[in-house]
Protein backbone atom coordinates (compact mmCIF):
# COMPACT_ATOMS: atom_id res chain seq x y z
CA UNK A 1 0.00 0.00 0.00
CA UNK A 2 1.39 3.41 -0.93
CA UNK A 3 0.95 6.27 1.47
CA UNK A 4 -0.73 9.33 0.03
CA UNK A 5 -0.30 12.87 1.29
CA UNK A 6 -3.33 15.06 2.00
CA UNK A 7 -3.93 18.63 3.06
CA UNK A 8 -7.32 19.21 4.69
CA UNK A 9 -8.72 22.53 5.82
CA UNK A 10 -11.99 24.05 6.96
CA UNK A 11 -13.46 27.52 6.83
CA UNK A 12 -11.44 29.89 8.98
CA UNK A 13 -13.58 31.19 11.84
CA UNK A 14 -13.70 34.94 12.35
CA UNK A 15 -11.94 35.90 15.55
CA UNK A 16 -14.82 38.10 16.71
CA UNK A 17 -16.60 35.78 19.12
CA UNK A 18 -16.55 32.31 20.62
CA UNK A 19 -17.33 29.21 18.62
CA UNK A 20 -20.68 27.51 19.17
CA UNK A 21 -21.81 23.95 18.59
CA UNK A 22 -23.18 24.86 15.14
CA UNK A 23 -19.73 25.98 14.02
CA UNK A 24 -18.17 22.76 15.28
CA UNK A 25 -20.85 20.44 13.85
CA UNK A 26 -21.17 22.22 10.52
CA UNK A 27 -17.60 22.89 9.48
CA UNK A 28 -14.96 21.38 11.72
CA UNK A 29 -16.27 18.03 12.92
CA UNK A 30 -16.79 16.66 9.37
CA UNK A 31 -13.24 17.65 8.42
CA UNK A 32 -11.88 16.18 11.66
CA UNK A 33 -13.67 12.88 10.99
CA UNK A 34 -12.22 12.78 7.48
CA UNK A 35 -8.72 13.50 8.80
CA UNK A 36 -9.04 10.71 11.37
CA UNK A 37 -10.22 8.34 8.64
CA UNK A 38 -7.26 9.20 6.40
CA UNK A 39 -4.78 8.84 9.25
CA UNK A 40 -6.39 5.52 10.18
CA UNK A 41 -5.67 4.35 6.63
CA UNK A 42 -2.01 5.27 7.19
CA UNK A 43 -1.93 8.41 5.07
CA UNK A 44 0.15 11.50 5.78
CA UNK A 45 -2.33 14.30 6.58
CA UNK A 46 -1.85 17.99 7.31
CA UNK A 47 -4.98 19.45 8.93
CA UNK A 48 -4.68 23.22 8.63
CA UNK A 49 -6.93 25.98 9.94
CA UNK A 50 -6.70 29.28 11.76
CA UNK A 51 -8.41 32.43 12.86
CA UNK A 52 -9.58 34.85 10.19
CA UNK A 53 -8.51 38.13 11.73
CA UNK A 54 -9.60 40.45 8.95
CA UNK A 55 -13.08 41.75 8.32
CA UNK A 56 -15.85 44.12 9.26
CA UNK A 57 -17.26 41.74 11.90
CA UNK A 58 -14.12 42.20 13.99
CA UNK A 59 -14.20 45.98 13.73
CA UNK A 60 -17.88 46.04 14.69
CA UNK A 61 -17.25 43.80 17.70
CA UNK A 62 -14.35 46.01 18.80
CA UNK A 63 -16.52 49.14 18.59
CA UNK A 64 -19.31 47.41 20.52
CA UNK A 65 -16.89 46.28 23.26
CA UNK A 66 -14.96 49.58 23.32
CA UNK A 67 -11.61 47.98 22.59
CA UNK A 68 -9.22 47.77 19.64
CA UNK A 69 -9.68 45.23 16.85
CA UNK A 70 -6.31 43.72 17.86
CA UNK A 71 -7.62 43.08 21.38
CA UNK A 72 -10.64 41.30 19.89
CA UNK A 73 -8.61 39.03 17.61
CA UNK A 74 -6.09 38.22 20.33
CA UNK A 75 -8.86 37.30 22.75
CA UNK A 76 -10.98 35.19 20.43
CA UNK A 77 -8.09 33.51 18.64
CA UNK A 78 -6.99 32.05 21.97
CA UNK A 79 -10.55 31.21 23.10
CA UNK A 80 -11.34 29.43 19.82
CA UNK A 81 -8.02 27.62 19.65
CA UNK A 82 -8.69 26.24 23.15
CA UNK A 83 -12.29 25.33 22.22
CA UNK A 84 -11.04 23.21 19.31
CA UNK A 85 -8.58 21.46 21.60
CA UNK A 86 -11.29 20.91 24.23
CA UNK A 87 -13.46 19.27 21.55
CA UNK A 88 -10.53 17.03 20.61
CA UNK A 89 -10.04 18.59 17.19
CA UNK A 90 -6.32 18.39 16.60
CA UNK A 91 -5.09 20.67 13.82
CA UNK A 92 -1.58 20.12 12.53
CA UNK A 93 -1.43 23.90 12.21
CA UNK A 94 -3.82 26.44 13.72
CA UNK A 95 -2.56 29.88 12.78
CA UNK A 96 -3.67 33.50 12.39
CA UNK A 97 -4.31 35.48 9.20
CA UNK A 98 -2.81 38.57 10.86
CA UNK A 99 0.58 36.89 11.20
CA UNK A 100 3.34 38.10 8.90
CA UNK A 101 4.03 34.50 7.82
CA UNK A 102 0.44 34.22 6.59
CA UNK A 103 0.73 37.47 4.64
CA UNK A 104 4.00 36.37 3.02
CA UNK A 105 2.70 32.88 2.20
CA UNK A 106 -0.58 34.14 0.73
CA UNK A 107 1.21 36.72 -1.38
CA UNK A 108 3.73 34.17 -2.65
CA UNK A 109 0.93 31.73 -3.49
CA UNK A 110 -0.91 34.27 -5.65
CA UNK A 111 2.28 35.68 -7.19
CA UNK A 112 3.22 32.16 -8.30
CA UNK A 113 -0.21 31.65 -9.88
CA UNK A 114 0.08 35.06 -11.60
CA UNK A 115 3.50 34.13 -13.00
CA UNK A 116 1.97 30.93 -14.40
CA UNK A 117 -0.81 32.95 -16.09
CA UNK A 118 -3.60 30.92 -14.51
CA UNK A 119 -5.87 33.89 -13.87
CA UNK A 120 -8.40 35.15 -16.38
CA UNK A 121 -8.45 38.93 -16.26
CA UNK A 122 -11.61 40.75 -17.21
CA UNK A 123 -12.85 44.28 -16.99
CA UNK A 124 -16.48 44.82 -16.16
CA UNK A 125 -18.30 48.07 -16.19
CA UNK A 126 -21.54 48.81 -14.45
CA UNK A 127 -23.59 51.54 -16.02
CA UNK A 128 -26.06 53.18 -13.71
Amino acid sequence: MSTKRYTVTSALPYANGPLHIGHIAGAYLPADIYVRYLKGKGHDVAFVCGSDEHGAAITLRAKKDGVSPQEIVDKYHNINKKAFADFGIDFSIYHRTSDELHHETAQEFFKTLEEKNVFTKKISRTIL
